[in-house]
């Protein structure tokens, strides 16, 4: 049973970002003041990753810790059960079918979720920044 109003919970969810949510935003800033530029970040690709380095073949996502059910702090709905259940195993299935198809276009993908992004961004940017590095030794 939701404790709120149909009007107060479509506002609430009206509310949720899908794009430029705090960790993206704080990502990309962070990577800006380590001075990694070059990417896009409304990149048209498959899976619409958050960050995008084009010639470097690399895609980003910042996944939200319930959206995507991470594994270590997911927790389940207690409401609306059916439908969430549903929402949340269709969008973990696309994150891997999207994975699968980058890779086998020769696109890198890193995913964090969004508790690495706020509790240890510096291990987060130095995943990325082994990843780039890697590629510009590739090519």
């Amino acid at each position: 049973m939701d404790t709120h109003s149909k009007a107060q919970r479509s506002y609430n969810m009206s509310r949720i970002r899908a794009k430029n949510t705090k960790p993206e935003i704080e990502f990309r800033q962070f990577l800006w003041s380590k001075g990694i530029k070059g990417y896009r970040i409304h990149s048209k690709i498959r899976g619409k990753p958050d960050l995008y380095f084009g010639p470097k073949k690399i895609a980003v996502f910042i996944d939200g810790c319930f959206w995507h059910k991470c594994p270590v702090c997911f927790k389940k709905p207690k409401s609306n059960k059916k439908y969430w259940n549903h929402k949340i195993k269709n969008n973990v299935i696309r994150d891997l079918e999207t994975d699968i198809f980058l890779g086998k276009n020769g696109i890198k993908v890193l995913r964090f979720w969004e508790h690495e992004i706020k509790n240890d961004i510096n291990k987060c940017f130095n995943k990325l920044k082994k990843l780039i590095k890697q590629n510009a030794q590739n090519n």
